[in-house]
């Protein structure tokens, strides 16, 4: 039976740098690493995201993952340069606490940078209703790119136990479809995910199959558990 490891990358950089591994970050991927040896888990084929914090997490457990970019997270940034501008214009409460936000980001150790604010969901809620205009990825695009990878992953069909790091949404995303959910469990389940959990599929006669979700065994300490 063919198994595949869902794994979200582990803690990213600031907002400002977002797209790398913090020290923490850093630290998850190997105890992950690690405990995928202790426990005998060796992968026939370790593939990742094309961004760097993706491929960062996965070179802890392969060196020669191989990326695929049709695994990438949204362009939470693109997103917000196209449309906050165009939300700020016509909400002034969005706009407030956007600006607020901005002003907090400047500081290294604020929180905000380990946080979700109003402002970031209101700018996605916008994003995924198509609300405006944008000059990046659309939500239907990106949804759509996710469950063509994810279709991709049937032509592997020599490798048994894969190993495919990506990110919170794109994982939501794959595990909804087995569900048939609606695009409001795919936030429930991606908000829920944890840095450097890990995420089972098997494949049976059917198609693939849930397993296990957001498992961290690896992650002892609460402080080790993070989300963002």
């Amino acid at each position: 039976m063919q198994e595949l490891y869902l794994i979200r990358h582990g803690q990213a950089g600031l907002r400002s740098d977002y797209d790398r591994l913090s020290d923490l970050g850093h630290h998850q991927a190997n105890l992950l690493a690690d405990w995928f040896q202790t426990q005998g888990l060796h992968f026939d084929l370790v593939l990742s995201g094309g961004l760097r914090r993706q491929k960062e997490t996965a070179a802890a457990i392969n060196s020669a993952a191989i990326a695929d970019p049709a695994w990438n997270e949204f362009d939470l940034d693109a997103v917000y340069a196209s449309i906050a501008p165009q939300l700020a214009a016509v909400d002034e409460v969005f706009r407030q606490d956007f600006e607020s936000m901005t002003s907090e980001a400047a500081d290294p150790a604020h929180p905000v940078h380990r946080a979700w604010r109003p402002s970031d969901f209101q700018v996605v809620k916008a994003w995924l209703e198509g609300r405006f205009s944008v000059d990046c990825e659309t939500w239907l695009a990106f949804h759509q790119r996710i469950l063509q990878a994810f279709s991709n992953l049937d032509a592997n069909t020599e490798a048994k136990r894969i190993a495919l790091v990506s990110s919170a949404t794109p994982i939501g995303i794959s595990t909804a479809k087995l569900f048939e959910a609606p695009v409001r469990q795919v936030f429930e389940l991606a908000g829920s995910l944890h840095n450097a959990s890990f995420t089972i599929f098997k494949k049976r006669p059917t198609g693939w199959a849930l397993a296990g979700f957001n498992h961290t065994p690896h992650l002892g300490e609460e402080k080790l558990r993070t989300f963002r």
